[in-house]
């Protein structure tokens, strides 16, 4: 069972939800220590006051603001909790907003929320099926590790996520990042279409997106370990030089084609369509033009 690592409260209007949160992800990475290459010693990093130059426990350690080089303003962590914050022991829901309305580039690490007990399950039930209802997702604010932070709630099974979120000044602006004016044509933009084609699916499952690099990882542990042979690392394939863009397009969706096993002649597809000419239509003769007398007559109505 994962551990709790914040306890409180979803505010919702006049509606309170006591909650655990619990990391919805876990790590899998395989890590790494530091040793001393002659005897293989442990290299680890101790924490040493730069006035006494000795190593202080961690109950000798707080917490301070560097007002200047010479002042220090310390901050207990007692002080921190009881910070006159309304989002210190709670998360305050201010909106809800469609989903695709929130820029996935500040969505960040998500976090399951768990009702705390019998008495948050009917309130917590609540939130989750209105939310699931409506389609939208909350937007909130809280304050973990010393910081207010801005957040989404949404529904993932029977589940409510947190994600923490950026604030709007977080996000850098990519405009010094984007490449100079060009050009790009109808028949490459279809191309690109056609290679996205080729390699859209329904979901992500699948093992191409297994994390190849641990499992290599642990290989080349496993072989040390035993005194074996390294496994031989598969030859890189050379990107092939393709200066045209619509030749590495049609090279490309072939390659993903005859990947999937499906036919690999795909030129015909990269073509853009031809408009066929519209076909004349047929010169009919054109009736003679009424006299103002037979228009008029052509108005009047019908005796009965």
């Amino acid at each position: 069972m994962p551990r709790t690592i914040w306890s409180g409260a979803i505010s919702f209007g006049l509606v309170t939800v006591p909650i655990n949160v619990i990391s919805a992800t876990e790590d899998h990475s395989i890590r790494f220590h530091q040793y001393h290459l002659e005897d293989g010693g442990r290299i680890r990093t101790r924490k040493v006051c730069e006035l006494e130059d000795r190593e202080v426990g961690q109950g000798e350690i707080g917490k301070g603001y560097e007002l200047t080089k010479t002042q220090v303003i310390p901050i207990s962590d007692e002080e921190l909790r009881q910070m006159p914050l309304p989002t210190a022991k709670s998360i305050e829901i201010d909106a809800f907003v469609p989903l695709e309305s929130v820029d996935p580039i500040r969505i960040g690490e998500g976090y399951y929320l768990q009702p705390a007990g019998q008495v948050a399950a009917k309130p917590y039930k609540l939130l989750r099926q209105a939310l699931e209802r409506s389609s939208k997702v909350a937007v909130a604010k809280y304050a973990w590790s010393g910081r207010e932070r801005l957040g989404l709630l949404r529904v993932r099974g029977e589940a409510i996520v947190l994600h923490a979120m950026h604030w709007p000044d977080e996000i850098r602006d990519p405009a010094e990042l984007l490449p100079p004016p060009t050009e790009v044509t109808e028949e490459e933009i279809n191309g690109a279409l056609a290679l996205m084609e080729t390699m859209s699916r329904d979901d992500l499952a699948g093992d191409e997106f297994a994390d190849t690099y641990t499992e290599a990882m642990a290989k080349i542990i496993e072989a040390k370990r035993e005194d074996k042979a390294l496994p031989e690392a598969p030859e890189p394939e050379q990107p092939s030089k393709v200066l045209d863009l619509m030749a590495a397009l049609n090279e490309s969706v072939q390659k993903a084609k005859a990947a999937r096993g499906e036919d690999a002649d795909v030129h015909e597809t990269l073509k853009p369509k031809r408009k066929t000419p519209a076909k004349k239509a047929a010169t009919k003769k054109q009736p003679a033009k009424k006299t103002a007398m037979e228009k008029a007559s052509a108005r009047r109505p019908r005796s009965a």
